[in-house]
């Protein structure tokens, strides 16, 4: 299984992580980013996340092929929530199943950092001062 999701509802992990298992894998590794409640000094509220769902979809799945097959991973998975998020939330989870963990770690590593610098998502901060600003994850 290998599958890039924008979700508009709460991530369930435990879903995710079951979709993993894989007798032909020793290891197993995620990464979860979760909105925390400041950015550069400024204490945050909450977020919205917006997205080019056509393109952020292509984009996105394209993104986790090209890791799996980089790294040898059997199963891999990137959700991104798109919508409001409040503080603690889990704005983007990516689990790797691999049969060592090197390959499981990295791919998991490569596949956020392709996701934030390629896919047009974009989050609205909203700031404890009334303010707001928009920024590319």
């Amino acid at each position: 299984m290998i599958r890039f999701a924008l979700l508009d509802a709460p991530i369930d992990i435990a879903a995710l992580r079951a979709q993993l298992s894989d007798p032909h894998c020793g290891a197993i590794a995620s990464f979860e980013g979760i909105v925390r409640d400041h950015n550069e000094g400024r204490p945050v509220q909450r977020l919205e996340y917006q997205v080019y769902a056509e393109l952020a979809q292509r984009e996105g799945e394209a993104i986790v092929a090209a890791v799996a097959a980089e790294f040898d991973v059997r199963r891999l998975v990137c959700i991104h929530r798109i919508g409001a998020l409040a503080i603690g939330d889990i704005a983007v989870w990516v689990g790797a199943a691999a049969a060592h963990r090197g390959a499981a770690f990295d791919a998991c590593r490569r596949v956020i950092d392709e996701v934030k610098l390629r896919v047009p998502i974009w989050k609205n901060e909203h700031y404890a001062d009334g303010e707001s600003g928009w920024l590319h994850p």
